[in-house]
């Protein structure tokens, strides 16, 4: 039998907190981060976006780095999540020195290289930036920050990015290789992304409404999120609590579309299916479920039919809090992670904001006028990327001896 898995520590910022209290209390209180772009320099302002509540400039002062260090957003947004995790877990240097950091991300430094390109072709003094234009280099400034980590890794695969750095967490606790692993994502907003989903037609004008027959597409958010998974013998050891436990994971590619789920939901289904054989549950045992839901017409219609294919007419409650956050794409399994954590440990659901219209065929979601309480002891976490790379976890409530 696998040893468990605990969760010791979690530490979040979007575009509702820059803390997990703040983002209890805005889901709590039904306050939504989404609004008008007041950072990131676009000619397309017509779309309203889930940003964090901070300038670059701020978000420095924050963390007390220098004022002209070279640096990059998607870096800094991590830098403040991971702090609040790593101080909640309460890891000492040389346990950190022994962890594995893992974290997921897709536009990495795009955030400067795309400011300062014309700069670099003029061999410019700024070229620095340039140089931290890949994924891998925002996780390296993360991991900096803190010392000495004995592995460091950067998955990138679109949306399901940081939720599959939780799930190669997972493994790499499983396989023996590390005792205690970091994980989760970070993503900032930049030009590049926005002009991109808005390319693919998928971008809505108003705040998004997952899972309503008027919904009309996403919003872009930002955000970074991480765990801190641990062996649940070294962490008794080390006189740790557990937040929750991580029971089980599932990832599956359909590779159905570029960018488009199956109508059917084949990859959403097998990743939730798998999640739930891993943590050896049966669909019933599951209490809530934070559903990809981005508001888009295509993954909402084919997430309604893997949960109804998984679940039958037994669905559990569902949201997506992407109508509290933005789609933070590469950074939003962690987010969301995060948020279930808050569920498990505080037992209310997330409301589903913004939803009024019931889609044809598809599910209903946690509704805004009314915020339920119940225990909740099992859920869901999905994660969808583009390919089908589709991604779920199922979290546990720590039980009472």
């Amino acid at each position: 039998m696998n040893e468990p898995i605990w969760i010791t520590g979690a530490g979040i910022i979007s575009a509702i907190g820059f803390d997990q209290h703040e983002t209890l209390d805005a889901l709590l209180h039904g306050r939504t981060g989404i609004g008008k772009m007041r950072y990131l320099q676009s000619e397309h302002r017509e779309f309203p976006v889930g940003e964090v509540k901070l300038s670059d400039e701020a978000l420095c002062k924050r963390l007390g780095i220098a004022s002209g260090t070279p640096t990059i957003r998607t870096a800094l947004l991590g830098m403040a999540a991971l702090e609040e995790a790593l101080a909640e877990a309460r890891l000492t240097s040389e346990e950190l020195s022994r962890a594995a950091f893992v974290s997921g991300t897709t536009v990495g430094g795009m955030d400067q290289s795309e400011r300062y390109y014309p700069d670099f072709l003029n061999n410019d003094s700024r070229n620095v930036y340039i140089a931290m234009h890949d994924c891998g280099a925002s996780t390296e400034l993360i991991a900096d920050r803190f010392g000495r980590l004995g592995f460091v890794a950067t998955p990138s695969t679109a949306c399901s990015s940081a939720i599959n750095a939780i799930i190669m967490g997972a493994n790499l606790i499983r396989s023996g290789a590390f005792d205690i692993v970091v994980a989760g994502g970070s993503e900032c907003l930049t030009k590049f992304h926005l002009n991109g989903f808005n390319a693919l037609m998928i971008l809505d004008r108003e705040p998004c409404r997952p899972f309503d027959a008027t919904r009309a597409g996403l919003n872009l958010g930002e955000g970074a999120a991480y765990v801190v998974l641990e062996k649940a013998s070294s962490a008794r050891k080390r006189g740790a609590e557990a937040c929750a436990t991580l029971d089980g994971w599932g990832n599956h590619c359909d590779a159905f579309h570029q960018t488009a789920s199956s109508p059917e939901g084949e990859g959403a289904f097998l990743a939730m299916r798998e999640a739930l054989d891993e943590a050896g549950l049966a669909p019933e045992a599951v209490d809530y479920i934070n559903a990809h839901g981005t508001g888009t017409p295509n993954n909402d219609a084919s997430e309604s039919a893997a949960l109804k294919r998984l679940f039958g007419d037994r669905v559990p409650p569902v949201s997506s809090t992407k109508s509290f956050t933005g789609h933070t794409t590469s950074a939003s399994g962690a987010i969301e992670t995060v948020i279930c954590l808050q569920a498990l440990r505080h037992q209310f659901l997330p409301v589903n904001l913004n939803w009024s219209h019931p889609m044809p065929d598809g599910i209903r979601p946690v509704e805004e006028s009314t915020l339920p309480r119940r225990e909740i002891r099992h859920v869901l976490c999905n994660s969808f990327g583009f390919g089908g790379n589709d991604s779920s976890l199922l979290l546990s409530k720590i039980q009472e001896p």
